[in-house]
């Protein structure tokens, strides 16, 4: 499977492609491009952007959600631990609703502008994320085989 770097370099590497897909999903308003700089500086209460969307589903967008923290079901917490970044593989991961999606429409303020040193960035934090991932599962077989062995004495 690919990583989410992957998906978006495979999407947007070349400008025509980017183009299209942005015609087709942005309304006709002129919509703003959004560097990863500035997301990052949006990580608080009172200003908490993130970026969502990838290949498959028109790309990454930049949304606002400052006015929607109080009102998400999940808690203000779980969209503040990912604010400022690329949130798409939590968003995808979580499974959200179709009426989850359309609210998330109600925030859309951009795209995310994606040059070569983005999908670099974003490549380096896709492989990072997947090396911690990595590790919790080796600690989860570790335990689990622990507990066997456990359970094998007592039973011997």
């Amino acid at each position: 499977p690919k990583c989410a770097w992957q998906l978006h370099q495979q999407a947007f590497s070349n400008s025509p492609q980017k183009k299209q897909i942005a015609d087709t999903t942005m309304s006709e308003e002129k919509v703003k491009e959004y560097t990863l700089d500035e997301v990052a500086k949006h990580t608080s209460e009172e200003s908490c952007w993130m970026i969502i969307g990838n290949a498959t589903n028109g790309g990454p967008k930049v949304y606002d959600v400052s006015k929607y923290l109080d009102d998400h079901p999940g808690g203000a917490e779980v969209m503040l631990d990912v604010a400022g970044q690329d949130a798409d593989e939590f968003f995808e991961d979580i499974g959200h609703s179709n009426e989850a999606r359309n609210e998330l429409k109600k925030h859309l303020i951009g795209t995310l502008k994606l040059d070569e040193a983005t999908i670099a960035k974003m490549k380096a934090d896709a492989e990072a994320r997947a090396q911690k991932g990595g590790n919790g599962m080796a600690i989860v077989v570790v335990v689990a085989l622990i507990a066997i062995l456990v359970a094998y004495k007592n039973f011997m």
